[in-house]
């Protein structure tokens, strides 16, 4: 999840705009482009810059500073997606590494309960205390700041940018394969089918969504005696490393939490699909709050769009339901079958990189 969904796509992305220069002009920001070459070519592993935190009590927070050999040009926040290395993701700092090549200062913080595979408000708070900071330090734009979210962070990035104090300080704010309602995208783990604009549309999603909702009510699942055993073995799961979870799997006491591991490994978490049902429809309130749904047309900054076609973690029709809200105000939205389920060498393809070189030259 998160920032390799864009990740992946860029060999692609650039192979098709190559191609297609030779066929005719087609305007492109040089800057953009030069980006996307340097991220689809290989390349070792980079070394980030050192961590430090920033905030305090239980606002503070691990972050990096990427900054640009010359002059900055330019000063974004990049918001990392349910991954537990967060930060430490390779693919995030190499993205963060290419942007500040291209003259931007990038600050990434770690959004903890993200990396513990929790949707909180702690992290739409994480993500405007980074603005607020960076802000501060950028100067030669004036104090303004691009925010850019990826996966379920780009929906909290919506949600940050509602605030009065951070939205002043923002140039644009950007949602990389992002959720419009939690709620329907929860729905969408448990049902295997989307609701879209136009109606229901059948799609199977991932089930590695599934897991993570498993995961974050476990104690509606297991008797308490076995929590912390059935969230340690899931959470070793959820970081593919079988061998742990299946050690630590062997100190549960009870059948259910031993039954709901043994579900989990063989692929049928499925079986929990009433139980957690209960638990969304319960917690439609708190899923509203954390939702940009309702609240986007009130946003004074540009807002950019990004999405994957064939995303099954969350799926495409949550940009479209943004986009419709946006209607009328300052924004851009993409949905681009480059970022999953790519066909190589159709001409749909070779239009739809230059889309994408166009797309993220807003963000440059």
């Amino acid at each position: 999840m998160g920032a390799s969904r864009l990740l992946r796509a860029l060999p692609f992305a650039v192979a098709f705009v190559l191609g297609a220069l030779a066929y005719g002009p087609i305007r492109r920001d040089a800057s953009a482009l030069g980006l996307l070459k340097r991220l689809s070519a290989d390349a070792p592993a980079q070394l980030p810059p050192p961590s430090f935190t920033l905030g305090e009590d239980r606002r503070a927070f691990r972050a990096r500073l990427y900054v640009p050999d010359g002059n900055v040009e330019q000063c974004l926040v990049l918001g990392h997606g349910v991954h537990y290395k967060a930060i430490d993701d390779p693919r995030l700092i190499r993205f963060a590494s290419e942007l500040s090549r291209s003259g931007a200062a990038v600050l990434t913080p770690e959004l903890a309960d993200l990396a513990d595979y929790r949707i909180t408000r702690s992290g739409a708070d994480v993500l405007g205390d980074a603005v607020r900071f960076l802000s501060e330090h950028c100067l030669t734009t004036g104090g303004k700041v691009g925010l850019i979210g990826f996966s379920f962070a780009g929906g909290l990035s919506l949600i940050a940018a509602q605030e009065p104090d951070v939205s002043s300080r923002l140039s644009f704010v950007t949602s990389v394969g992002g959720y419009h309602d939690l709620s329907r995208v929860l729905r969408f783990f448990l049902a295997n089918e989307v609701v879209a604009p136009g109606g229901i549309v059948p799609k199977r999603a991932h089930e590695y969504g599934l897991v993570v909702l498993l995961y974050g009510h476990l104690e509606a699942l297991v008797p308490e005696e076995d929590y912390f055993v059935a969230r340690d073995a899931v959470r070793a799961w959820l970081h593919e490393d079988r061998k742990l979870a299946w050690t630590l799997a062997s100190e549960r006491t009870t059948k259910e939490a031993e039954s709901l591991f043994v579900r989990i490994a063989g692929g049928q978490a499925a079986f929990y699909r009433p139980v957690l049902e209960d638990i969304v429809s319960r917690s439609a309130r708190d899923l509203a709050e954390l939702s940009p749904r309702g609240k986007l047309a009130t946003l004074p900054i540009p807002v950019y769009l990004l999405h994957g076609t064939g995303d099954s973690v969350i799926p495409p029709e949550e940009t479209l339901w943004a986009e419709r809200e946006l209607s009328g105000r300052p924004h851009r939205a993409l949905i681009t079958p480059l970022l999953e389920h790519v066909k190589l060498g159709s001409t749909d393809a070779l239009a739809d990189a230059a889309k994408l070189v166009d797309f993220m030259s807003l963000l440059l």
